[in-house]
C-alpha cells in the first residue's frame, strides 16, 4: 500500500506540473470553429500607430496569413486578399516541425528508437551507399539533417535510391537536405503500421483542434492547413507539448532537444528546428559558417520552423509570442531567413522596444550599398559602423569570396546576376541584396 501511494503521489506531482505550465497560457477551444480569445495591443500598450506598417509590409512580402499570440490570446491577424481565416495553405518545411514532434511520439509510444538504423524502416537499399556506409546512417541523422547523403545532387528533393549518394560518414556533416527527412514519413508509418494522416490526427490534431492533412506534393510530403492550425501547434510548442493540463508528448528530454543544437556543426539546428540566438549558422545549399544568428531582430530564445516562400512559426517562450505567416514571396529562397528577419524588425516597433539580439545602436539601413546595379566595383558606406568583415554569396547562399576590405570591393569577375552581401559586426550579421550587371 505504501508504494502505491508512492507512485500515486508521483504521478499526482507530474499533473501539477503540466497543469502548471499552462497558467498564464490561454488555449481556444479543441473545437477549430469556436471563439479564440483575443488581446488588444492597445492594453499591451504596444505603438499601435506602426501596426499599419508591418500591414504593408506584409502585403509588400506577397503574404496570405500573419497571426501574432501573446500568452495565447489574438493580438494580431491578418488576412490579405481574398485568402481567408478558412483558407487552406501549405506549411513547406515549416511542416518538418511538425514531424519532429511525430518522430518523438512514435519514439515516446515504442516504435521507435532514435538510434535505430534508417534501413530498420526502410529497408536495405534506400541509398545508393554501401552496406557498410547506409548502416551508419540513423534516425537521429535524419531529424538533425547530419546523414552524409550528397544535398548537391541535381535534386535533393528525390528519394529515389539513385539519387541518395554517399558524401560523408554519418554525423560528420550537416547539410540542409530534403529527400532523407521526407523519407521520415514512410519511417513512421512503417514504424508505427499506420498511415501518416492517421497518426498525426490521433498524436496531436485530436488533442489539439487543429485541421490539415499531409499530401505528397512531387518527392515532398507536404502538411497543409488554415493558418490557425499553424497558431495551434506554435502555442502547443511554446508550452513544452502540453495543451492546457493534457501532456501530448511526455518524453520531456526529447521535448528539450528537438529545440536544442542537434549537433555542433550547425548550433542553429535542432530536431528540424531552426534556433535563434546561436554564435553562428549555416543556410541550405551552402557548408559556410555565418556568423550571428539568422534572424537578428528576433528574441535569442525564437526556435522557429521555416518553410519556402515564407511559411513560418516562431516562438519566444521569454516573450510569450507565437508568430505565424503564410504566403508566397519574391524571392523564392528554400529557407528565407531575411524574411523572417524583416517581420521581426516590424513588429519590435509593434511592441514599442528592442526584442532582439542586434545591438540596437546600429541600424543596418544605414548601409549603403552603390551603385546597384554594378559592374566592377561595389562602395560600402556605414555611416554608424564598421563591419568586421563581408561575404558575398549567391542568391542560394553559396559563398563566392570573403572580404576584410569593407568599403570597396572588385566585383569585376564576378557572373552576371543577383547577390548577397553579409556583413558581420560584433555581434550581428545584416544582409544587402545587389545586382552584377557587364559593361
Amino acid at each position: 500500500m505504501k508504494k502505491l501511494l508512492q507512485v500515486f503521489t508521483f504521478l499526482l506531482g507530474l499533473a501539477s506540473i503540466g497543469t502548471a505550465k499552462a497558467q498564464g497560457l490561454y488555449f481556444p477551444s479543441l473545437k477549430e470553429q469556436d471563439y479564440w480569445d483575443t488581446l488588444s495591443a492597445n492594453s499591451l500598450n504596444w505603438c499601435t500607430e506602426e501596426i499599419p506598417a508591418l500591414y504593408q509590409l506584409l502585403e509588400k512580402e506577397d503574404s496570405k496569413a500573419f497571426i501574432l499570440l501573446k500568452d495565447g490570446k489574438i493580438v494580431l491577424e491578418k488576412y490579405i486578399g481574398t485568402f481567408t481565416k478558412d483558407s487552406l495553405w501549405y506549411w513547406a518545411s515549416a511542416g518538418k516541425s511538425l514531424t519532429s514532434f511525430l518522430v518523438g511520439k512514435a519514439k515516446e509510444d515504442g516504435f521507435l528508437k532514435l538510434t535505430d538504423t534508417s534501413s530498420k524502416y526502410l529497408g536495405k537499399g534506400w541509398t545508393n551507399c554501401s552496406s557498410d556506409k547506409e548502416g551508419l546512417i540513423t534516425i537521429k541523422h535524419q531529424i538533425s539533417m547530419t546523414t552524409g547523403l550528397n544535398d548537391n545532387v541535381a535534386d535533393n528533393h528525390c528519394i529515389q535510391d539513385t539519387c541518395l549518394q554517399y558524401l560523408s560518414d554519418a554525423g560528420t556533416r550537416w547539410a540542409y537536405h530534403n529527400a532523407p527527412y521526407t523519407l521520415l514519413e514512410k519511417v513512421i508509418s512503417n514504424a508505427t503500421g499506420t498511415n501518416i494522416n492517421v497518426y498525426t490526427q490521433n498524436a496531436i490534431k485530436a488533442k489539439t483542434g487543429m485541421t490539415g492533412f499531409w499530401m505528397n506534393i512531387g518527392d515532398d510530403n507536404v502538411y497543409i492547413s488554415k493558418a490557425r492550425s499553424m497558431a495551434r501547434f506554435g502555442l502547443l510548442m511554446q508550452n513544452n507539448c502540453v495543451w492546457n493540463s493534457d501532456t501530448l508528448l511526455h518524453d520531456f528530454d526529447y521535448v528539450q532537444q528537438m529545440t536544442q543544437s542537434s549537433q555542433a556543426m550547425n548550433p542553429a539546428y535542432g530536431y528540424l528546428w531552426w534556433l535563434n540566438g546561436k554564435q553562428s549558422f549555416m543556410a541550405p545549399g551552402s557548408q559556410i559558417q555565418f556568423p550571428g544568428s539568422f534572424a537578428p531582430a528576433a528574441p535569442a530564445d525564437l526556435f522557429a520552423a521555416i518553410g519556402k516562400n515564407g511559411q513560418l512559426i516562431c516562438v519566444s517562450k521569454s516573450k510569450g509570442l507565437v508568430m505565424v505567416r503564410m504566403g508566397n514571396q519574391v524571392d523564392d529562397r528554400e529557407v528565407p531567413f531575411l524574411l523572417c528577419n524583416k517581420i521581426w524588425e516590424a513588429l519590435n516597433k509593434v511592441m514599442c522596444g528592442v526584442n532582439g539580439i542586434a545591438d540596437q545602436t546600429f541600424n543596418p539601413a544605414s548601409i549603403l550599398v552603390y551603385p546597384n546595379p554594378a559592374s566592377t566595383i561595389l562602395h560600402i558606406d556605414y555611416n554608424e559602423m564598421q563591419a568586421n568583415s563581408v561575404i558575398v554569396t549567391d542568391c542560394l547562399g553559396k559563398e563566392i569570396m570573403k572580404t576584410s576590405t569593407v568599403s570597396n570591393i572588385d566585383i569585376s569577375g564576378l557572373s552576371d546576376g543577383l547577390y548577397v552581401l553579409h556583413f558581420q559586426f560584433k555581434n550581428l550579421v545584416c544582409s544587402k541584396k545587389w545586382i552584377k550587371v557587364s559593361h
